[in-house]
């Protein structure tokens, strides 16, 4: 495996990964370019299984040998002492191991619906720590797809990718628009719109009957905003987790693993 030696962390040749700790930079660069960051060599296995293909590497020089098994093709493998990688992406690479890879294209809203059982949809969720563990969740607890809202934040952006655990590249996800309309689309696909929301109208997840379970669209709204009132009015159900000791919800990513959970819990394992 071809090494190339990186000592200025200026150099053009790892542009894709500097100043990776900028949001708003890597919002701008990322998908425009179709490209992505993996972080950890877990994700990075995770994202070529999922046939993504790589652009290029970018590893701490002591541990090139994780690479060793990898068939990297023609993509570029670059080395560098710590302090270069750090001055160059903006934070210490603790995990040692960092690539670029091109996005996919995504599939469409009716695509995704076509061999879907249960969905979840989320409106603003532009928190990419909570976006991340929505797919974890969402892969662990046997929904199919997440489709997302124009106002979301990108599921392929680092962080995202690492809290997901690279369980992102598992789940199918597809932007719905315009909304709110689009949600009358997933209606006649044959779904169940599920508002969550802590309002005192809302059923009890573990009240719904098997009907509502069986194809159910778990509609998800925003930290501290939650839904719109124009995405409430377009769901078919209104449900909440009943709460005690006064608390009145809990973090979005936390209520989405509960629900997902709850709505599958008498499928066969």
């Amino acid at each position: 495996m071809p090494v190339h030696e990186i000592t200025d962390p200026d150099d053009d040749r790892i542009a894709d990964y500097r100043a990776l700790t900028d949001v708003e930079l890597r919002t701008r660069w990322e998908p425009p370019h179709g490209l992505f960051i993996a972080e950890g060599e877990l994700v990075l296995r995770r994202a070529l299984r999922a046939g993504y293909p790589p652009r290029s590497y970018l590893v701490d020089a002591k541990r090139v040998d994780q690479l060793a098994d990898l068939d990297i093709g023609d993509a570029p493998v670059y080395a560098a002492t710590q302090e270069v990688l750090q001055r160059a992406t903006g934070f210490h690479v603790h995990r040692g191991v960092l690539a670029s890879f091109h996005r996919k294209p995504l599939p469409s809203a009716a695509e995704v619906l076509a061999t879907a059982r249960r969905v979840v949809i989320l409106e603003d969720v532009n928190n990419h720590t909570n976006l991340g563990a929505i797919f974890r969740a969402v892969a662990a607890l046997g929904v199919d797809a997440v489709l997302l809202s124009p106002t979301c934040a990108d599921p392929l952006y680092r962080r995202s990718v690492r809290v997901s655990m690279g369980e992102v590249f598992a789940i199918p996800y597809a932007k719905l628009e315009p909304w709110p309309d689009a949600l009358a689309q997933v209606r006649a696909a044959g779904f169940t719109v599920l508002a969550m929301t802590p309002a005192p109208d809302a059923v009890p997840i573990q009240r719904l009957d098997a009907a509502e379970r069986a194809r159910a669209a778990l509609l998800m709204g925003a930290e501290g905003a939650g839904l719109t009132r124009a995405a409430m009015d377009a769901s078919d159900v209104r449900v909440v987790i009943p709460m005690r000791r006064g608390v009145d919800s809990l973090n979005v990513a936390a209520a989405t693993a509960v629900a997902c959970w709850e709505l599958g819990r008498d499928d066969p394992l």
